[in-house]
């Protein structure tokens, strides 16, 4: 297996779409050892097959705004691979969605879904609908137009979408009505639904109660904890949110949050009101952090600038793609960081992750740390067959025993000769034999 002959062709065949190749490179990199030591794989011709999503659909959407005007956006969905179960994969409304993008976070989902240990295959899908300064009215009639296109490709046992950046609750209340009345069956075909409706607790905060449970494991590895640790924290939205909230559970302080306009860095920790007063931010639709100072003068804004210059235990990136660059991870590495797990996918570039594992920094890359989002969309699949719903207890703990199995499982594929565990490189392994292997039971189909 030539990795170059590989990824050339694969450029050629995909232009234009950075971040799918981005993410393709970084899984074959550490899976080739593993295929040339098994020629099952490649007699089957498995990379081929498992970089190609089964099927991609494209559509145009049709929406009506207030005043009368029509409207065209495109809609996505990347049905990547379900050779262990249904796919299983976010909704992304926003002005950047691109099908390069989405073909990236579907191959993505396929492995981070793998590692869940839930019966799960990986899509994603989305629109360049931008949900922002839109009316209620507006949001509800683009989301039907949507899934007036999307329903005849979903379904709880084929495609079972949820939400993403842009999509939320009430996002996920319009869509999943318009299927509900279009196939005129009330089944659990999305999560992240409301509470009241078979929707899962915890579900909000799920990305971010796990990508610090993965820290946690990590941390462990080296006999320390999150107790006392100065964490950093990108972002303000589901996944900052549920970082900072368990980060200060398990005795961190959290000092920073970002968004668009820059970072707050608030040295007397963002807990207690704080915490409450992200919602509100969140929710006024500004997009900014800004105004956290006002509401709390003791703290900084730094405009336009990334908090990874920050000092700090643990960083949290939990904000978009490729967010933290070399410079970042320099600068955390000179400042001493211990620990960085992403809550986001793929927030490193290739560069600030190889400086990582080069000063052998706990690393937990993506498809691991923040797959405790997708893990809770799974429990509350299984919640919606069975008709009953969990306490947030009980959704938690299972929670929890998902991070620790994913934790085991990137050590025992990625623990090096002198006891560093490259998590990067046992993740992609671990989830690449599940779906291999799958892939070969089944049959070339």
């Amino acid at each position: 297996m030539n990795l170059e002959n590989i990824m050339s062709d694969l450029e050629k065949k995909n232009p234009g779409q950075p971040e799918f190749l981005q993410a393709v490179k970084e899984v074959l990199e550490t899976i080739i050892d593993v295929v040339r030591e098994n020629p099952k794989y490649e007699a089957a011709n498995i990379i081929d097959r498992i970089v190609e999503p089964d099927r991609v659909i494209s559509f145009k959407v049709q929406w009506m705004d207030d005043k009368g005007k029509v409207h065209v956006n495109r809609g996505y969905r990347v049905q990547f691979n379900n050779a262990i179960g249904p796919y299983k994969g976010g909704i992304r409304f926003h002005p950047s969605v691109t099908l390069g993008g989405l073909k990236f976070l579907g191959f993505e989902q396929t492995f981070k879904n793998s590692l869940t240990t839930l019966p799960m295959g990986g899509a994603k899908g989305g629109s360049d609908f931008d949900p922002k300064g839109k009316s209620n009215a507006e949001i509800m009639r683009f989301c039907q137009a949507f899934m007036a296109e999307l329903y005849k490709y979903v379904g709880p046992d084929t495609d079972i979408p949820a939400g993403d950046i842009g999509v939320g609750g009430r996002e996920i209340g319009y869509m999943f009505g318009m299927y509900k009345k279009l196939v005129g069956e009330h089944h659990g075909v999305f999560t992240g639904k409301g509470r009241n409706w078979g929707g899962s607790l915890i579900r909000p905060e799920a990305t971010g109660f796990g990508n610090v449970y993965f820290a946690e494991e990590m941390l462990k590895t080296r006999g320390e904890s999150m107790k006392g640790k100065i964490v950093t924290v990108s972002g303000f939205g589901n996944v900052s949110w549920g970082s900072i909230i368990k980060a200060n559970q398990l005795g961190a302080r959290v000092v920073t949050i970002s968004g668009p306009d820059g970072y707050v860095y608030d040295p007397d920790g963002i807990s207690g009101d704080k915490v409450d007063y992200l919602l509100e931010l969140r929710a006024s639709n500004q997009d900014i952090v800004k105004p956290y100072t006002y509401e709390y003068p003791n703290a900084q804004f730094f405009e336009g600038k990334r908090p990874w210059e920050v000092k700090c235990d643990v960083a949290l990136p939990c904000a978009i793609q490729n967010e933290l660059n070399l410079e970042d991870a320099q600068n955390l590495v000179n400042n001493g960081v211990l620990c960085v797990s992403e809550g986001a996918n793929m927030p490193c570039t290739p560069e600030a992750m190889e400086l990582f594992l080069e000063h052998k920094i706990l690393y937990g890359p993506g498809k691991a740390s923040n797959a405790g989002g997708v893990a809770t969309s799974g429990l509350e699949q299984t919640q919606n067959a069975m008709k009953l719903n969990w306490t947030a207890e009980e959704v938690e703990q299972k929670l929890h025993t998902i991070m620790k199995s994913i934790h085991e499982a990137c050590v025992k594929h990625g623990k090096e000769e002198d006891g560093f565990v490259n998590y990067v490189k046992g993740s992609n392994i671990a989830g690449f034999i599940k779906v291999a292997d799958a892939m070969i039971d089944q049959g070339v189909i």
